[in-house]
């Protein structure tokens, strides 16, 4: 490159400029801290270019997509940044998903290459096409790359060009690949600032939840511009909410976000009030939080802000943010429209509802991915009049607050999981003793929702057993997408046109 272009390049507005900014400026500050890791700017910025190196020594260009399956790491977020600095797309895969899954995801990605730790290796293991793309194992292999000391070909990336392909459940079997682009990222960065205190060079955000997740790849975006450091959570607090609380402590985090069962746990622990916690901002998501959770929190960190809002991966994510005092005021809404999004609750005419009113919550703003992957029929059933059609069904209130009434993608959120109802009734309708289901949302005490199957079984006489369920979906779908219990119905509650009726299921069956 020239000065000229390489002074242009430097103009850029993403993270990995941001990475190169902050090894110059403050090279020797911890920047990601993790197992046994723990990287200053510099060294994290030596690590992603030798990696990024790699990728292009292996033939990855410019929009090749590269897939990672793995748990959450310091090396998950080196290679997610070395990825794009290669000029490729991450496609971060759910380490959860089974075979045919990941056969479908890498297949659709159409990824050349992709990243893997142990239990995602195993997890390939049981894919069949998915193993013709070669793998980079997280370990002795990535460290050896990364401290090869190679530097990549340059590559000027630009804000708009993708940098995720993020799959999200959908209504059918089928996933959608979300293309997120860099501005997209951007516009998160501005509004996670504006939800709470900014993040600074001084403050630790720690990364709980999957680094699958657009919020988990959006907080660490985010970490990157503010020159936070970055803590990854060990894989243990998954069992642990004692190890996550040590971790807070030791590392001196004052930025969390959690889903709210994690909330619960957390500040439900003896002693709590008593430790040396930093926290400043506490945000939760992903699935809603009940009133004694959120006051809970509030009393138990009270100098702490508490923010929170409706999201999807679609919108990068945040489009309504709930923070401050109004997280009390107005409990039970998820807030009002950020600034860098444009809001309306509209009827099935297109029209605004008055409040008070159930309507569908639509989008407009740069946060607004690019489209779906290599669907562009979809795309355009999403957004259309100008408008991103959410699928949210909500009301808002005279002061703009808005209350999620019901999800119109029959998408079932258990322990912040997204689970497409639609994709488990397909697993569960191939079983050969049922002849026809359902999957249904119900209440669940610990994850507030959980798939529930309603079937008709092929034979009255033999109807299949919950065991029989699960052990068939075992090798077809992943673990947290399969029905905990069962119901077996003589038929199911259809309309004239033969379009089925969820909501008796649910007055059905929720006792």
């Amino acid at each position: 490159m020239t000065y000229d272009a390489e002074l242009e390049a430097s103009r850029r507005l993403h993270w990995m400029n941001m990475l190169e900014l902050h090894a110059q400026d403050r090279g020797g500050a911890e920047a990601l801290v993790g197992e046994g890791l723990r990287l200053t700017w510099r060294e994290l910025r030596d690590r992603v270019r030798a990696v990024a190196a790699m990728l292009q020594r292996r033939g990855v260009s410019r929009g090749d997509r590269v897939y990672l399956l793995a748990l959450n790491s310091v090396e998950y977020i080196a290679a997610l940044a070395a990825i794009n600095t290669a000029g490729a797309v991450a496609v971060p895969l759910n380490i959860r998903s089974a075979g045919p899954e990941l056969d479908y995801l890498i297949g659709d990605s159409g990824a050349v290459f992709g990243f893997v730790d142990e239990l995602g290796a195993a997890r390939l293991a049981e894919a069949t096409a998915a193993q013709d793309v070669p793998v980079l194992r997280f370990g002795e292999e990535f460290a050896a790359c990364a401290a090869s000391g190679e530097v990549p070909e340059p590559v000027d990336v630009a804000e708009t060009d993708t940098a995720f392909l993020v799959y999200t459940s959908g209504t059918t079997s089928a996933p959608k690949g979300a293309m997120i682009s860099h501005l997209n990222l951007v516009t998160q960065v501005i509004t996670a600032n504006r939800m709470g205190p900014a993040g600074t060079a001084h403050d630790a955000s720690i990364i709980v939840v999957p680094l699958f997740h657009i919020v988990g790849v959006s907080n660490a975006y985010t970490a990157f511009f503010n020159a936070s450091k970055v803590v990854v959570a060990p894989s243990r607090v998954l069992m642990s909410i004692e190890a996550l609380t040590d971790t807070v402590e030791a590392e001196g985090v004052t930025h969390m976000f959690l889903v709210p069962t994690l909330w619960q746990a957390f500040c439900s622990q003896p002693g709590i009030r008593e430790r040396k916690l930093d926290l400043k901002v506490m945000t939760w998501g992903a699935s809603p939080a009940s009133r004694e959770t959120l006051q809970l929190m509030a009393d138990t960190f009270p100098d702490a802000i508490i923010s929170a809002g409706l999201g999807q991966t679609e919108m990068s994510p945040t489009t309504t943010a709930l923070t401050g005092a109004d997280s009390l005021v107005k409990m039970g809404s998820v807030g009002r429209p950020v600034g860098m999004v444009a809001a309306r609750v509209v009827g099935p005419d297109g029209e605004d509802v008055p409040a008070g009113e159930t309507g569908e919550i639509v989008y407009r703003g740069p946060g607004l991915m690019q489209g779906y992957w290599n669907k562009p029929e979809q795309t355009a059933e999403a957004a259309y009049d100008g408008w991103f059609h959410s699928g949210d069904l909500v009301t808002r209130d005279e002061d703009g607050f808005v209350y999620v009434v019901d999800r119109a993608k029959d998408i079932i959120i258990s322990g912040g999981e997204n689970i497409s109802s639609v994709e488990v009734e397909h697993a569960v309708a191939a079983h050969p003793k049922v002849a026809d289901a359902s999957v249904i949302g119900m209440p669940h005490p610990q994850w507030v929702e959980t798939p529930v199957a309603v079937v008709v079984p092929a034979d009255p006489e033999d109807p299949p057993t919950l065991e029989e369920i699960q052990d068939f979906l075992a090798p077809r779908l992943a673990s947290f997408k399969k029905p905990t219990r069962l119901e077996v119905v003589a038929e199911l509650p259809r309309n004239a046109s033969g379009k089925l009726q969820k909501h008796r299921l649910r007055e059905a069956f929720s006792g």
